[in-house]
């Protein structure tokens, strides 16, 4: 079964950015409200064989977070981020750090677009600018496609229930 609105990731050859695009059969302010508050957030983010856990979320300008999820073996991975500027409900501008890699510094600049579309519905676009083409590439075979669709899915249940 295919489901209706599904992810797009683009990722040009030899370019250090991706972006990733996705429409909500939900209003804008909906959508936004899941990506900023935490109870909401802990409940799609990530894959679907992960849990997660939010050490702290300040989703403001200036702000930062932290979260941690855990796989069925009890391994964890940490992310952490600053939160540059949130446009409520138009968008958000972070930094996105993966905590496990060998050294720190592999960061990307997440910039999260809420566009409103016809019909109460809405479409986010994600560009993800990253230090190297081989911090980008890196992070696309780290199956991070297949965890954000499976996440996203999850909020499509959300945002249907109304949370």
């Amino acid at each position: 079964m295919t489901k209706k609105n599904q992810m797009h990731v683009t990722a040009e050859p030899g370019k250090q950015e991706l972006f990733i695009t996705r429409e909500f059969e939900a209003p804008r302010e909906l959508v936004f409200k899941a990506f900023s508050d935490p109870a909401i957030l802990v409940q799609f983010l990530g894959p679907d064989n992960l849990k997660m856990k939010i050490n702290h979320y300040d989703f403001k300008s200036g702000g930062s977070y932290r979260y941690t999820s855990t796989d069925e073996k009890g391994n964890e991975y940490s992310f952490n981020g600053a939160v540059h500027e949130v446009t409520a409900p138009e968008r958000c501008i972070q930094t996105f750090e993966f905590e496990g890699m060998p050294e720190r510094g592999h960061v990307s600049l997440d910039t999260s677009i809420f566009e409103v579309l016809p019909n109460n519905r809405t479409k986010l676009t994600i560009q993800s600018v990253f230090r190297s083409v081989a911090d980008r590439d890196g992070i696309i075979k780290s199956g991070m496609e297949q965890g954000l669709s499976e996440g996203l899915n999850r909020l499509d249940v959300l945002l249907e229930k109304g949370f």
